[in-house]
């Protein structure tokens, strides 16, 4: 009985370790998003609670508030949903919010991309794209190109917008009763033969 016991409380510290690990990464997500000005710009603050992994090409997986050339972002990329099962359905909504330019953003936001009905644990590419991807083409400074994941209340729910100007993540999430995001992730893109920042 004494090392059923001993193994019992070694199972909740290592559980208990690697909770805090979880929740230490997601609050390392959710500041990098503050950074960022995602959260606040974009959207109202939220807690990560799903996976989601953006690959451009084989090897260009997007990381918060790193920068990507825009030549590897020409075709969509590979986006991988997390989620407890296949049963739950996802919208992903890709946009510029620094349109045209980040220091006169009035086309905020520019819409990229939206694929929805996208079955947990799987990829977008399972999913019902109802706004076809268009590549980034920064003209003037550095723009951030943010990925949002929601969680959808019923399949076939979520309709197409009117526009890809001036389109704006917070109403389309209310006119959807999609909530807030339950992921984001966000990358940097500048025009091809801007000078580099360093």
């Amino acid at each position: 009985m004494h090392l059923h016991s001993h193994t019992l409380r070694v199972y909740k510290r290592d559980l208990n370790y690697t909770l805090l690990f979880i929740h230490k990464i997601l609050e390392y997500i959710s500041m990098s998003l503050v950074v960022g000005r995602v959260i606040g710009d974009v959207v109202d603050q939220f807690i990560p609670s799903v996976t989601m992994d953006v690959v451009y090409n084989p090897q260009c997986p997007v990381s918060n508030g790193h920068e990507i050339r825009p030549n590897l972002i020409a075709t969509k990329p590979r986006v991988n949903i997390g989620g407890v099962d296949m049963r739950s359905s996802y919208t992903l909504v890709m946009t510029d919010p620094d349109a045209p330019s980040p220091s006169d953003p009035y086309l905020r936001e520019h819409l990229h991309w939206i694929v929805t009905d996208i079955p947990g644990t799987t990829n977008a590419t399972f999913g019902r794209e109802i706004v076809s991807y268009e590549k980034p083409k920064p003209v003037i400074g550095i723009h951030r190109y943010v990925f949002l994941l929601f969680k959808q209340r019923a399949r076939w729910s979520v309709r197409q917008p009117v526009s890809r100007d001036q389109f704006n993540t917070r109403a389309f999430s209310q006119e959807n009763d999609l909530g807030l995001p339950v992921a984001a992730s966000y990358f940097l893109a500048q025009r091809e033969n801007a000078p580099r920042r360093r």
